[in-house]
């Protein structure tokens, strides 16, 4: 008798998860990048849940594409147990880390609280969203996009905040990639200097366009479409043998420059 419960209390949870919805995180969703993520996930007919820190901007972005949403700052403490509350009837396929910053200063004038502040945006929090979500992952054979920077293995002036902590994104995702197997895939997209409201000033004028431009190969800068192409290939089954790379999306600078 407690083996026919058993199976039946199992079907039941069985039926219920199909029909829980299925969708994919973006965090970061108005930025460049994660904006432009959540575009081509829509062109798919893929639903995703969109996770950012301005409302106004989310609001205008999920509403646009008929898609869920949560406000959240993923540097705020238990942050990650809202949006648990919030995601409690909802399958996870993908997480597309789409956060970062560009924190450039002569390390003279940097302060240990830049290096701990970026190691936290950067690292820390996603293995927060990770590790709340890793049994729902496991559930659906998903999939997880992160970010890291040209600059964690080219060396550039300037960037003694961003390029270690961005680096750790990369220890992690080879870590959590061999971790996770098989039933979750990780892998981490390592841009070059991208348009957004980010680089903004440092792209500031058709000079400094220009400047930047000629130092890649493919003499322009990125744009966020660029990284969200292989972001949205990399979540998708079109790469379900592919985990635990690092793939530059960089005009070339890295290897050829």
């Amino acid at each position: 008798m407690c083996d026919k419960m058993y199976v039946e209390l199992k079907k039941v949870e069985f039926i219920y998860i199909i029909l829980m919805s299925k969708k994919y995180l973006i965090f970061g969703a108005t930025g460049s990048i994660g904006s432009s993520l959540a575009d081509k996930m829509y062109e798919e007919k893929l639903d995703c849940h969109l996770i950012g820190r301005n409302k106004d901007e989310l609001e205008k972005i999920a509403k646009k594409l008929n898609y869920s949403y949560s406000v959240c700052d993923v540097m705020k403490i238990n942050f990650v147990d809202k949006l648990f509350k919030d995601l409690l009837e909802t399958e996870i396929l993908g997480i597309a880390y789409c956060v970062g910053s560009i924190d450039l200063k002569p390390l003279r004038i940097t302060r240990s609280n830049d290096f701990i502040s970026s190691y936290v945006l950067n690292l820390v929090a996603a293995t927060d969203i990770i590790r709340t979500f890793q049994d729902n992952l496991k559930r659906n054979n998903g999939s997880i996009v992160m970010f890291s920077t040209v600059a964690a293995k080219k060396g550039f002036p300037n960037h003694s905040i961003i390029s270690p902590a961005k680096a750790a994104v990369e220890g992690l995702t080879i870590a959590l990639a061999a971790e996770l197997a098989p039933h979750t895939r990780v892998n981490c997209i390592a841009p070059s200097l991208t348009k957004s409201k980010m680089s903004a000033l440092l792209l500031k004028n058709i000079k400094s366009i220009d400047s930047i431009s000629k130092q890649h190969p493919l003499k322009r800068i990125g744009e966020g479409f660029d990284s969200a192409s292989l972001a949205k290939f990399l979540l998708s089954q079109n790469s379900s043998w592919i985990t635990g790379q690092i793939i530059g999306v960089d005009g070339g600078r890295s290897t050829i420059a």
